[in-house]
Order: C-alpha cells, then sequence, then structure tokens
C-alpha cells in the first residue's frame, strides 16, 4: 500500500474499521493552539466564526494532519443553557463566571428547549464548520465537538461543588439537570453531523473525578444514551474524552458504545489496550505540556515512536496518534514537526485483522 495513495481522511476511516495502513493516522488536539499559530487572540477565535475557521485551516496548511478539530471552549452547551461566561483576558479562554444557573428545579425548567440555530455560540460554531468544510473540502477528516456530556454540564450550571453534594443531598435535582443537559448535547450534536462533521466529539471530564460506583451509577448511564441517541439519528462515529487518569473506568468508558476514547497521558497504553478491546478506537495520548511543549524535539520523536511501537505489540489496530489533552499555546513548531515526522515515518508492520470491523 502506497502512503501517497491515501486521502487524510482515509487514515482516519481505515482506522475506525480496524483495517491496516502503511503508516499510523495522527491528529493531535490543536484547538486553542490553531489561534496562537495564526496570530489570532482567543477572544477573536471563539466569538468569530471566520476567524476561528481560518485558524483551523492555517494550522492544517502547516502540519498537514489526517484529522482537525472543531471546537471553541468547553462553554458552548452549557452557555447555550444560560451559563454566564467571560473572558478574563483576550488571549485568555471563555470560562464560567462562578455564578450557579441552576439551584432550584424551578430553575431547570425556566431553560428553553434547546436549538442549535438560536442559542448562544451554537450558531456561530455550526458556521464554522460550514466553513471549514468548504476549505478544506472532503479530504481531511473533521472531528467537531458536541461540548460536553450531561454530567459535566451540570457541574458547569450548578457548579462542581455544589453537584458533589447534591448527589447525596438531592440527587433527583442532578439528574434532572443531566436529562436538560442531554436534551441540548443531543440537539447540538446532530446539529454538526447535519453541517458536515465527520466525527462527534464531547469532554466528561468532571466525571473522571468520579469514583469508579458513582461514575456507574450517575454519569455512565446518561453517556451512554446520548451515544445511543446520537447512533440512532446519525452515522458518524462517536468520541468520549475525559482528562486525566482514567485507568479505573476504562472498562466502563468503553462500555458507553462509543466508538473512540480520548486517553491522557496518564493513561498507560498498554493497559489501555488490554482493558477497552480491540473494538474500540483509541485517540491518544502523548503528553501535551512536558513533551510536546516543553521537550526538545529529538525527545518528542522518540516518545512518539515508543509509544507507537507499544500499540503495535499490543496489536491493537484502531488507533490515532494525538495528544493526550489539547495542544498548549506555547507548544513550539518544531516539536510537533517532529511528532508528524516520526508518524509518518513510522512503518506498521501487522498484518491485517482476520474480521475487521464494518464501517462505522
Amino acid at each position: 500500500m502506497n502512503d501517497s495513495s491515501l486521502r487524510p481522511r482515509q487514515y482516519i476511516e481505515r482506522v475506525l474499521r480496524g483495517q491496516p495502513l502503511p503508516r499510523p493516522a495522527v491528529g493531535p488536539l490543536a484547538v486553542h493552539y490553531c489561534a496562537q499559530l495564526a496570530g489570532a487572540t482567543l477572544r477573536e477565535y471563539t466569538t468569530d466564526a471566520r476567524i476561528l475557521a481560518d485558524c483551523v485551516v492555517r494550522y492544517y496548511e502547516r502540519f498537514r494532519p489526517d484529522a482537525v478539530w472543531l471546537s471553541a471552549d468547553t462553554w458552548v452547551t452549557a452557555q447555550a443553557m444560560g451559563a454566564a461566561v467571560d473572558f478574563a483576558g483576550d488571549d485568555q479562554p471563555l470560562s464560567g463566571m462562578g455564578t450557579a444557573r441552576v439551584r432550584t428545579s424551578a430553575d431547570i425548567d425556566a431553560i428553553p428547549p434547546p436549538d442549535p440555530c438560536s442559542q448562544g455560540r451554537c450558531r456561530l460554531m455550526l458556521d464554522a464548520l460550514r466553513r471549514v468544510r468548504q476549505a478544506l473540502g472532503e479530504d481531511v477528516f473533521v472531528v467537531a465537538c458536541f461540548d460536553q456530556y450531561p454530567f459535566s454540564l451540570a457541574c458547569a450550571l450548578m457548579g462542581i461543588d455544589q453537584v458533589m453534594l447534591q448527589l447525596t443531598d438531592d440527587r433527583p435535582l442532578v439528574q434532572a439537570l443531566m436529562e436538560r443537559g442531554l436534551e441540548y448535547a443531543l440537539a447540538y450534536a446532530r446539529a454538526l453531523a447535519q453541517v458536515g462533521a465527520d466525527m462527534l466529539s464531547g469532554g466528561d471530564s468532571p466525571a473522571g473525578l468520579l469514583g469508579p460506583r458513582l461514575y456507574r451509577e450517575v454519569a455512565f448511564p446518561y453517556q451512554q444514551r446520548l451515544i445511543a441517541g446520537l447512533k440512532s439519528r446519525v452515522t458518524q462515529p462517536i468520541s468520549l474524552h475525559i482528562c486525566g487518569n482514567t485507568s479505573h473506568i476504562l472498562q466502563d468508558m468503553a462500555a458507553t458504545g462509543a466508538h473512540v476514547l480520548e486517553l491522557d497521558h496518564q493513561v498507560h497504553i498498554t493497559r489501555a489496550c488490554r482493558l477497552v478491546g480491540r473494538d474500540v478506537t483509541i485517540w491518544g495520548n502523548l503528553d501535551p505540556v512536558g513533551l510536546l511543549a516543553r521537550s526538545a524535539p529529538s525527545q518528542v520523536g522518540q516518545a512518539t515512536c515508543a509509544l507507537l511501537e507499544a500499540v503495535q505489540t499490543c496489536a491493537h489496530h484502531r488507533f490515532v496518534l494525538s495528544s493526550g489533552c489539547t495542544l498548549a499555546l506555547e507548544t513550539p513548531a518544531a516539536n510537533l514537526d517532529a511528532m508528524f515526522d516520526a508518524c509518518r515515518s513510522y512503518r506498521s508492520t501487522y498484518p491485517a485483522p482476520a474480521h475487521p470491523g464494518p464501517p462505522v
């Protein structure tokens, strides 16, 4: 198989099917880094669809990854639901203001039905996705972030400390808020799918703070329902991202039904390959700060090869090389070049699986 015979998107599509490739697929989580690379402020990047799309396109033209990411921050859906957000500075990401949007069931009832075409920045993100799709055509795999899973949305709207308390004192209140968050996440993800996303990614990092029992009782059912709801309406693969060391819940994460798990660098890749099973795609998991932002290019190249070798030794065919979380703004371009070069020069030697999975 000739490397040049495949388009970038085909690398990701083949990975999702468990099919062999001449070299590994690569698609680091480049979000705010795209703004830094293009010389835009984060305020501009997260409030102007044209600028956001242009930043993503410029990043692609500079590094030529197999996949690009369309994401602004982790507050798009929460803002659409009424969360108060603001910038700490022009070059700081948009974040919550620390004011709880929800304190009572009446506050939940006051949240209107979801409408991604009119609420908050959802419309802006849909516009940005159209622009990226038009600029890059069909050759590049575009991952669109539908923002957050229901537990994370509950934490954004109620405050994470209050949610943790209410899980003991008034769990039905948290669950009612998660129900509304489920409605919003489904609506937004479906809208992104219709506009042209190739994969739908959502984060649920606060869920990683729950112990295994609470995770299974609280976050897992809503992750599972969201993924099932999307599978019934869209054909795109669905991803789950939880920051930090998720080794204690990896098998549960795989059981949500997600096609892809985005794993942070604290997760040992060999353990992950063993626990999630060969039908799940792993997207990860180089250290975005200690390695990609702060090490020398030679160290990045060595670590990249070591990660790829570990995955190949495990015979885990469904793997996309990436940063474990979003790239830091200060990541040197030379380090990303070293990562891409190491990946593109690495030759996969595992045979085709006996029963490659069907298209997702």
